[in-house]
């Protein structure tokens, strides 16, 4: 017997080594798929999300390895998915289908008792639901399950990672008081304002949930390895993406819609007038969640996407954890951010040029087939984006291939 060819006596042991609870032997295929399928797709892709809705993970996964007719597919998906955008999945997504890959994360996530986590799990938080097609295909955990409950009780703290004397001291007195009233943290463990408020929520003894953009077993950023490890040990530290995957830019954006669809309300702390924090508050307006902004000094280069928050968006002003409660209360229709969210929530660039450049380097050079499985872009978009980026002197083709500009952004001459 073999599970998606891959034989029973390999696949069995891992995906029990990954489940919190026993797993009947006719959905070891389902979870081997979503396992497999979080190193397939990128973080936030709707072409799979739309599939695997349709078709189940094992479908959609057999269907890819076996390059079903495109035809028989659209029919079968009654046209959610337009074929363009399902020839463009399946150009991104079969150059990462390796059973080798998906077999390699599984030892790893058991090498670090991680564990896997699908919709149908007890622990899975109802509020990524509110993704849609873009929710997470499966979730990769370190720490408690169970404090991912505690999700549907709790607002995201996020700010600026250069944070200042007061973004920090506003952030403790937040983390702390919510704590207090019964509130989870939830956060993306970076320096700064998310770091905070991880640490003042473990301080109050409360429950804190650290979101990541790369793989559990590869805390990021270094700096806080001992922070996430006490996470690990009092909360949660969670990915949708694979153990041995890296965070990458592109990464931390989609990352940010996890984060807000965890949480109750999203309030930002500090942010820079293009901090990636309004990322996440246009991806909290998106679902319908209400977002909160703290004030700052007027001449705080830190606190002026706060200020953009308040007063083009129409972010709630909050000046205490009472204030940030509060907030939970309040629906959508109060706030300002129906029309206006799509200008937070877009990359500052091309999100395909984006991803293109976190998978090059300015030292080794890479051939377009590399490029395409380390960014998940079909070939024929890298490229398309290549020759962008050399035009814009961002890029050099070298024979043995491309690599970054160390004259980034300027136009070639």
């Amino acid at each position: 017997m073999r599970i998606l060819g891959i034989p029973q006596a390999e696949v069995v042991p891992l995906i029990r080594a990954v489940s919190e609870q026993d797993v009947e032997f006719e959905a070891m295929g389902e979870r081997f798929a979503r396992a497999a399928w979080t190193g397939i797709a990128e973080p936030g892709d709707r072409t799979a999300g739309l599939l695997i809705s349709s078709l189940g993970a094992e479908a959609a996964l057999g269907s890819l390895v076996s390059r079903a007719a495109i035809d028989s597919l659209l029919e079968t998906l009654s046209g959610e998915i337009e074929r363009q955008e399902l020839e463009a999945g399946f150009e991104r997504w079969l150059p990462r289908v390796k059973s080798s890959v998906a077999i390699l994360s599984l030892k790893q996530a058991a090498r670090y008792s991680a564990k896997l986590l699908v919709p149908t799990d007890p622990g899975w938080p109802a509020g990524l639901a509110d993704l849609g097609p873009h929710a997470p295909i499966a979730l990769w955990l370190r720490g408690s399950s169970q404090i991912l409950n505690f999700a549907e009780h709790s607002i995201s703290l996020v700010g600026a990672r250069a944070a200042t004397g007061y973004g920090e001291h506003v952030t403790m007195e937040a983390s702390a008081g919510l704590v207090d009233r019964g509130f989870a943290i939830v956060s993306g463990a970076a320096y700064g304002i998310d770091g905070m408020a991880h640490r003042a929520a473990l301080a109050s003894k409360g429950r804190t949930i650290a979101v990541l953009a790369g793989g559990v077993d590869r805390f990021y950023p270094s700096g806080h390895e001992t922070l996430l490890t006490r996470i690990v040990e009092d909360g949660a530290v969670i990915s949708e993406l694979p153990c041995g995957a890296a965070p990458t830019k592109w990464r931390f954006l989609q990352r940010n819609r996890m984060i807000a669809a965890l949480s109750q309300a999203t309030v930002v702390i500090e942010a820079g007038w293009r901090s990636g924090s309004l990322n996440t508050a246009g991806h909290a307006a998106a679902i319908g969640r209400p977002v909160g902004a703290v004030p700052g000094p007027v001449t705080s280069a830190a606190s002026a996407g706060c200020h953009r928050l308040i007063r083009e968006y129409g972010a709630i002003c909050v000046t205490s954890a009472a204030d940030m409660a509060q907030l939970v209360a309040s629906t959508a229709g109060e706030l300002g951010f129906e029309e206006d969210h799509v200008a937070l929530n877009s990359p500052t660039e091309n999100s395909e040029s984006l991803r293109l450049k976190d998978a090059l380097s300015a030292r080794t050079a890479r051939g377009v087939d590399e490029l395409a499985r380390s960014s998940g872009l079909p070939v024929n978009a890298v490229r398309s984006r290549l020759g962008e980026l050399q035009l814009d002197g961002q890029v050099i083709e070298k024979e043995a291939g491309w690599v970054l500009s160390s004259q980034k952004g300027q136009k070639a001459k």
